[in-house]
């Protein structure tokens, strides 16, 4: 029988190892305990070393390198560890590229190891050969080369600090396919814990002294580097002082959709009241972790730059973030666990009885936006995420991609428990599916729904193949109108009755699941959808549930006619 070596202690014996064994040695020692890869010629002496973990580093063989690095940023966002992706040289690199720069954006540790031609070779354009250091100069917060096998432990315990320090994400490092067999004596790296900054006393007294001197606060919450216990303490904070709590976009999971101090998100298609009231009423605005980005910000037109016009306080772990883009009138770098903590020494004061009539205003115009629409068609988005709400478990994970359908799932869905969204704020398609497989990966217990839209899902379906090699019974959901909605919806606006390049020709989605040996049906009403679900959730192997919409559907309040009639209002007023 094959024994499989034991798991190697830091600083441990000078022993002879090849780089591959090295690198395999160092991650489990750094605490990976996953690697999202597509197996390549060019790393396979990595391969060989994690052959001698293969009890404690679970190696997740996808089947496209977009589906890898995405589900190592979901893996990242999940667990708060850096997610490991390993692919092959050049196209391997180049696939990869989209779930890096969804990491960077999204701000998740994430670690990319890139198969590379022999030393011997660089410069020469050998098969498959990319300057990574150029390739990803601008998604990734550090990108090297490892020539030396000997110090394989330095890189990688470098790189596993500079993808969770400051403002988290991607580092990218290029292994040489002859360092990896290279034979060499070095030590391995100890874990050691990542610093972490912290507000200072007196910031915590401005910010005291902001709070009194308000009337109408909000606090904004979002951003790199949460967890459950930052959830929870952002709550009582905003309980006991009587602030409400709005999350940035795509970070919804973030605080308890139902605590009646939330009051709704801002992002794309955002509670209108909301909206006007951060333009026009807000008069301190406390930002715990979101950049304020375009999404954000509507376009970044709901804050005045550079000088917002009401009071702007801005905590962010990473320092090169605060003043970038807006100025504030206090800037705090700090990690949120370590801001969190230092809130227990701001007074309660008297908001939670001065902000009373504010917070309960914004709370009744949250509850009120809830209320499903009426839409064309038979089959009603925002009844089918309602009753996912009302029926599925608090801990549910929700993955989706970018699309029109995800308006319906970041209105209409609420989320109680952190982190039960995963959603690209990068707004790449093809992420729900991949998302979901590594959510069920990292908490097999819980139960995970994918939602795509038919554009959307078919960019990264093959990862279905994935769930049902290690047996992840995913829920998958599949929103068809039969084109790329989002697009089309831009070109009625903009160019009403000149569509091109937007219809779509699909398979028969429920036939491609069970392919797979997924089972699954199609739903074309929304009273349909209550027994769909049910036999979804009781299905080992995950389901596939697609849903029928009307095209017409446009929005949750736009129909695709009304769309192509604003346009031609709009050409009308330029004519």
């Amino acid at each position: 029988m094959n024994q499989q070596a034991p798991d190697v202690k830091a600083n441990g014996g000078m022993r002879p190892r090849h780089g591959g064994r090295v690198l395999a040695d160092q991650l489990r020692i750094l605490g990976a305990d996953t690697v999202f890869c597509v197996p390549g010629e060019s790393f396979l002496g990595l391969l060989d070393g994690l052959y001698d973990h293969r009890n404690s580093i679970k190696v997740i063989t996808c089947r496209h390198e977009a589906g890898a690095s995405n589900m190592a940023d979901a893996y990242a966002k999940m667990t708060g560890k850096p997610g490991i992706c390993a692919v092959t040289r050049g196209p391997g690199a180049t696939n990869a590229s989209n779930g890096i720069h969804t990491a960077f954006q999204d701000s998740s540790p994430m670690i990319v190891l890139i198969g590379q031609v022999g030393r011997g070779m660089i410069d020469r354009e050998a098969f498959q050969e990319i300057d990574y250091r150029r390739m990803f100069g601008e998604m990734a917060k550090w990108i090297a080369q490892i020539d030396d096998a000997a110090r394989i432990p330095e890189y990688l315990s470098r790189a596993w600090k500079v993808a969770l320090s400051g403002r988290p994400g991607p580092v990218v490092l290029a292994l040489p396919e002859d360092m990896l067999t290279d034979v060499v004596e070095t030590g391995d790296a100890r874990a050691t814990p990542v610093a972490e900054s912290a507000p200072s006393p007196s910031a915590m007294k401005s910010l005291e002294t902001l709070m009194a001197n308000a009337e109408r606060p909000l606090l904004v919450v979002g951003g790199p580097s949460w967890n459950r216990d930052c959830a929870e303490k952002a709550l009582a904070f905003a309980e006991r002082t009587g602030l409400p709590v709005a999350a940035s976009f795509r970070c919804q999971d973030y605080v308890d959709n139902a605590h009646l101090n939330y009051v709704g998100a801002v992002g794309i298609a955002p509670l209108p009241d909301l909206r006007r009231r951060i333009r026009e009423e807000v008069d301190l605005l406390i930002a715990v972790g979101p950049r304020f980005g375009e999404m954000t910000t509507q376009g970044y037109s709901l804050i005045d730059i550079p000088n917002p016009r009401m009071k702007f306080v801005h905590v962010h772990p990473g320092p090169e973030e605060l003043g970038q883009v807006y100025a504030p009138d206090l800037a705090v770098n700090a990690m949120p666990a370590a801001f969190w903590q230092a809130t227990d020494a701001i007074a309660s004061g008297d908001g939670a009885i001065r902000w009373s009539g504010w917070r309960t205003g914004n709370r009744n115009s949250y509850e009120a936006f809830l209320a499903p629409t009426a839409v064309p068609g038979d089959l009603n988005m925002s009844e089918i995420m309602r009753h996912i709400t009302r029926t599925m478990p608090a801990d549910t994970v929700i993955a989706n991609g970018a699309g029109n359908y995800s308006v319906w799932v970041h209105r209409f869905v609420q989320h109680r428990t952190f982190r039960s969204q995963l959603a690209p704020t990068s707004g790449s398609m093809g992420y729900g599916v991949p998302a979901a497989i590594a959510a069920k990966l990292a908490a097999p217990q819980r139960e995970v729904i994918s939602i795509s839209g038919d554009g959307c899902f078919l960019m990264t379906s093959q990862e279905m193949a994935t769930a049902m090699k290690y047996g992840l019974g995913v829920i998958y959901i599949v929103v068809n109108n039969g084109m790329y909605g989002t697009i089309r919806m831009h070109q009625e606006r903009n160019h009403p009755g000149r569509t091109l390049g937007t219809a779509l020709t699909n398979p028969d989605f429920v036939a491609y699941a069970q392919a797979f040996g997924i089972a699954g049906e199609k739903v074309t009403a929304t009273d349909q959808f209550p027994a769909a679900l049910e036999r979804a959730r009781a299905a080992r192997d995950g389901y596939l549930i697609e849903l029928v919409v009307d095209p017409e559907a446009l929005t949750p309040t736009q129909t695709l006619s009304a769309a192509r009639a604003q346009g031609k209002a709009r050409q009308l007023e330029h004519t």
